[in-house]
């Protein structure tokens, strides 16, 4: 949660929402922020709605809804795309990433099922906005990326905004953080060709494991893996989906 307060990758969905123009008052700039994060909440709602045979559901719940409105997604992008920030689409943030369609984010987060006494694995820090997000619910996020570039930028982007439930490691996603194992949910924000079989193992019994799985530029399946008490795990897959590559570690 943050100081003070109350606590790569896309889907292929209609609903792209242009921002709406600057609107001016006593709280200048962030007033008109403030507008265009219900415009994209209102852009993701539709969607949801459209997709609900898909989703499972027709509405964001509250909790989800209030960390869309609440993170400022045009902190997590570079000056040049701030004025595209809350588009309900995909944005490039360097070395090959992007930050997640604002749908996404919020599908992804709802299939968690995690609440405020809960602890979360994120997979691909990228900008650090899925971990805002996710911080605005949950106890804490532990989140980790491969590229160190983009780890530096989001923990600093993350300090800033005065996030402090968010630790962002550095290191590969694949091997998970098995030293702060087991993990109430684990989210997987890039797609790997199959399932790491550590990150199922480091989510508790009766936890959630979102992730996009399937080939780059082939089809790719948003797909939920639910632990049972016993260990055994049931998978759901939820919906086609378009995401970039998971990265593992360079091999010589």
């Amino acid at each position: 949660m943050k100081t003070g307060m109350k606590q790569g990758v896309w889907l292929v969905l209609m609903g792209v929402i242009m921002a709406p123009g600057p609107v001016f008052s006593s709280d200048g700039v962030e007033t008109d922020y403030a507008v265009q994060r219900r415009a994209m909440l209102e852009a993701v709602t539709r969607d949801v709605v459209r997709h609900a045979d898909t989703l499972g559901g027709s509405c964001l719940s509250p909790d989800v809804a209030r960390a869309l409105e609440s993170v400022p997604r045009h902190r997590f992008v570079s000056a040049r795309f701030q004025s595209q920030a809350y588009g309900n689409h995909p944005l490039p943030i360097g070395h090959g990433q992007t930050i997640s369609q604002p749908t996404i984010v919020a599908v992804m987060t709802e299939l968690l099922a995690v609440g405020p006494a809960d602890t979360v694995l994120e997979v691909g820090t990228g900008s650090g906005y899925q971990a805002a997000v996710l911080a605005e619910i949950v106890s804490h996020v532990h989140s980790i990326e491969i590229v160190p570039e983009l780890a530096r930028a989001a923990a600093d982007i993350l300090t800033e905004l005065a996030y402090e439930n968010i630790t962002v490691h550095t290191g590969d996603g694949y091997a998970g953080l098995p030293d702060h194992a087991p993990f109430d949910a684990v989210i997987v924000t890039a797609a790997p060709p199959e399932l790491p079989a550590a990150l199922l193992d480091q989510l508790k019994p009766g936890g959630r494991l979102v992730v996009p799985v399937g080939p780059e530029g082939g089809t790719q399946w948003l797909t939920v893996w639910t632990k049972n008490p016993d260990g055994s795990c049931q998978r759901k897959v939820v919906m086609p989906v378009r995401f970039v590559p998971m990265v593992g570690p360079v091999t010589e």
